[in-house]
């Protein structure tokens, strides 16, 4: 599926259709655009963070980008928390505000301070919560799936990155995406 220097013995890679189109995945940017980033991150991610800013400018500048998030809380217990808590934040439609929030902080997250994040931004916590206890299971899963895709993809780390058919382990520039994003038609229209 996606190019990769490997050996046979480096199976459980998920399929295509699991990674793109996992329909509790999160997606911002053009539900229906042509080209998807799925991006693997941790809001203590201190890159994920600082590319966060220019993610979104590429994304909405292009119009049409599938940008699918896929939180991958692997910075410690706290980011489990972080990435519980905006996952909770879908059920009030507030996930692209939840996420803001928490990757757009510069210090490192704690618990009481996810909660003031996400309350600043409008989120009722305390339904947050209700809806984390609901569905505790499901969001769970999801978790569990990211990561176990990000592993079957060998990503090390946050961030990572899908770019149409392409892997992208790590960060990049503005212009790096732009070109990738690119390369990711230009090998689509190939087809």
């Amino acid at each position: 599926m996606w190019p990769r220097a490997g050996h046979a013995e480096e199976a459980d890679e998920p399929d295509e259709a699991a990674v793109l189109r996992d329909p509790d995945a999160p997606v911002l940017g053009n539900p229906q655009g042509d080209i998807a980033i799925v991006e693997w991150f941790d809001y203590n991610c201190p890159y994920c963070r600082k590319l966060d800013p220019e993610l979104q400018q590429i994304v909405h500048d292009d119009g049409k980008v599938r940008w699918v998030l896929k939180e991958w809380p692997i910075l410690g217990p706290v980011s489990v928390v972080a990435a519980r808590m905006a996952l909770a934040c879908k059920y009030q439609d507030k996930y692209a505000r939840a996420h803001d929030a928490l990757i757009g902080v510069s210090s490192k997250l704690t618990e009481p301070r996810i909660e003031e994040l996400l309350s600043e931004a409008g989120i009722d916590v305390d339904r947050a919560r209700r809806d984390l206890a609901a569905n505790a299971k499901a969001i769970g899963a999801m978790l569990a799936r990211n990561d176990s895709q990000a592993r079957g993809l060998r990503f090390r780390g946050t961030p990572s990155f899908i770019v149409g058919k392409f892997r992208v382990p790590g960060v990049l520039t503005m212009p790096q995406f732009e070109q990738v994003i690119a390369d990711a038609r230009k090998a689509m229209a190939a087809k």
